[in-house]
Parts: C-alpha cells; sequence; structure tokens
C-alpha cells in the first residue's frame, strides 16, 4: 500500500510540474516577438497601460520595481512611443498600504509626464482586470517587467487587443528577482484557471 501510495503520489507530483511548466512556456513563447528592451524599437501605440504596483513592499521597503516601472513610461512617452498613460491599480491606503495610482501619476509627473495626459484605474487590482478595463482600445502598449509583460500579452489578445509592452527593468535585487519569477509559474497558471472559468466575468 505504501509503494501504490508513492506511485500515486508521485503521478500527481509529474502532472502537476507538466501542467505548471506548459502554462509558462505557452506564455513566453506567445510573446516573442511583442515584448520590447529598446525603446526605439517599440511601434507606437496611442495608450500605454501602467500596471502598478506599490512603492513600498508589504514589509516597508522600498520597492524598486515600481521606480523601474515609472522610468519605463516615462521614457515611452518622452520619446513618442505613447500619447496618454493609463495607470492601473488600487487604492489600499485604508488597509494600511498606499494609494498606488497617486503614487504613479506623482512619480510620472515629476519626470516630466503631464498630470493631463495620464488617467487612473482604479479597477486594474489584478492585472486581468487591468486587461478588462481597456479591451475596447483596440491597440495597447504594456509597461511592466519582463516576465508580467508576456502574462498581460496574452491575457490582452484573449481580449481581442493588438498588444505589445515594453520592459521595465528588473532591480538588481536577486532574492526578490528569484522570488518574483517563481511566483510568475503559478500566477501563469491562475491565468489559465481564471480564462476557464471566466473570471473576469465575475468581476
Amino acid at each position: 500500500m505504501n509503494k501504490v501510495y508513492k506511485i500515486i503520489l508521485g503521478s500527481f507530483f509529474a502532472i502537476f510540474l507538466i501542467v505548471v511548466l506548459s502554462c509558462y512556456l505557452t506564455v513566453s513563447i506567445n510573446a516573442k516577438g511583442k515584448v520590447f528592451d529598446n525603446v526605439q524599437n517599440i511601434p507606437y501605440n496611442e495608450v500605454g497601460l501602467l500596471l502598478g504596483t506599490s512603492p513600498v513592499t508589504p514589509s516597508g521597503e522600498h520597492n524598486y520595481y515600481f521606480d523601474e516601472r515609472i522610468v519605463a513610461a516615462a521614457a515611452l512617452y518622452h520619446h513618442g512611443k505613447i500619447k496618454t498613460i493609463i495607470a492601473s491599480g488600487g487604492d489600499y491606503s485604508n488597509k494600511g498600504g498606499c494609494n498606488e495610482l497617486i503614487a504613479m501619476r506623482d512619480s510620472l509627473m515629476k519626470l516630466g509626464v503631464p498630470d493631463s495626459v495620464v488617467s487612473l484605474d482604479y479597477r486594474g487590482t489584478r492585472t486581468l482586470q487591468s486587461i478588462v478595463e481597456v479591451k475596447d482600445l483596440g491597440n495597447i502598449t504594456i509597461i511592466s517587467q519582463k516576465y508580467h509583460n508576456e502574462r498581460a500579452i496574452y491575457l490582452a489578445e484573449h481580449y481581442g487587443l493588438r498588444a505589445v509592452a515594453y520592459n521595465a527593468a528588473m532591480p538588481d535585487i536577486i532574492k526578490k528577482r528569484v522570488w518574483n519569477i517563481s511566483r510568475e509559474f503559478l500566477a501563469r497558471v491562475k491565468l489559465f484557471i481564471d480564462l476557464v472559468t471566466g473570471e473576469s466575468v465575475k468581476g
């Protein structure tokens, strides 16, 4: 019985790994040629979708991922690659956090992006909802780190958007980088679960 149990457990683990890797690779392969590191090479879209994150981590540390996304969005604007920016995120100030969107707007303004070209989407508390909120625009440029951009592009195309993405730099913090990329494996599994169950419709 113990041997049978080990075989069953091993089989479930193998299937789980296959599912996780399949989801991850499907999203990555789909994004080929649609994510850009060089601002000169990315095609023009009128609207840039800046995916939100807090300037402060849950542990109270400075979030350098936030900084890099702001720099990336400002670079696209100043190089004429986008005309307007939708900052998408949430207001967690009543939960001990911060208002992500005000922080993003103010940080963009410090880099010379006019307040008039930045709109705030408070419904974008998840990547899925951020995409659903702009699905009628037709074309979009997504702004986040590469691993996040790849997932957002898959979602965008699912909802009929023609999307490209500009990769914000990855901060040189090894521990944080490993954590975010590791978490992305499960986030991509959740992506497919949401699409199958129609989670965006429920939201």
